[in-house]
């Protein structure tokens, strides 16, 4: 199944990215291996993630990545994954979605 990234779900993930890069040195690939892994997974197994209950677009789910500490929030929709948003677990909530 193919994975399309929606616009604001790049802007996110281009944040985050140079966010990881300049603040950890140790591990400054991390962040691009999770979510390469995620987007894989996501074209093999798409309702691997959870189901986002209280998310206002319908069928929303999310996939926890757990060493960099991100959820992804996605959706099927006919034949691809929409990536709607990457959010950090720290936030304590989910996105507006």
């Amino acid at each position: 199944m193919k994975v399309r990234v929606a616009k604001r779900a790049q802007t996110q993930i281009d944040r985050a990215a140079a966010w990881w890069d300049d603040n950890r040195p140790l591990a400054s690939e991390a962040f691009d291996e999770d979510l390469s892994e995620a987007f894989s997974l996501l074209s093999i197994e798409p309702g691997i993630g959870a189901p986002v209950t209280n998310a206002r677009t319908p069928g929303v789910k999310r996939l926890h990545l757990a060493r960099i500490h991100y959820f992804l929030y996605y959706r099927i929709q006919g034949e691809e994954v929409q990536v709607l948003r990457i959010w950090h677990t720290s936030r304590g909530r989910d996105p507006k979605l």
